[in-house]
């Protein structure tokens, strides 16, 4: 099933001081979310960014594609927590989304480490998300008792 979703974004002035909005259209779940280029390459001061955007849209993918991962191995996890680190740095090309760090922390009665950590490791791969950015990704899978 082909699906698309919609977010829109407004911005007024310059680059260095100008400021913005994101809005979820689709669903209206958020709406004039502030952006700036300091909340961006600096602290964030209470507006978000879009990398940390990505950093939730690569979450919500990755926990959703291991919890797919272990209940075919027949290990449905009672709990998953996922952390995302989207970094990003002033390259040669200019700034650049340069890496996106998952750390996963899973409750899954009758997974072993191993199993846990190669349900991890497909569900990185399988993630649309995770298919979609063009950098490096690591993960930190933490398989709790």
């Amino acid at each position: 099933m082909a699906t698309t979703r919609r977010a829109t974004a407004t911005w007024s002035g310059d680059l260095l001081s100008g400021h913005g909005t994101v809005t979820a259209a689709t669903t209206g779940v958020f709406s004039d979310l502030p952006t700036t280029w300091a909340s961006r390459i600096g602290e964030p001061a209470g507006v978000t960014s879009p990398e940390e955007l990505l950093a939730a849209a690569h979450a919500s993918c990755f926990s959703m594609a291991c919890s797919n991962e272990l209940a075919k191995a027949g290990t449905p996890p009672s709990a998953l927590s996922v952390q995302v680190d989207v970094s990003g740095d002033k390259l040669e090309a200019g700034w650049t989304v340069t890496e996106s760090h998952l750390e996963v922390v899973g409750k899954i009665p009758g997974a072993s480490a191993d199993a846990f950590r190669a349900a991890a490791e497909a569900a990185e791969k399988g993630c649309p998300i995770s298919r979609l950015l063009n950098t490096k990704i690591t993960m930190d899978a933490k398989l709790e008792g």
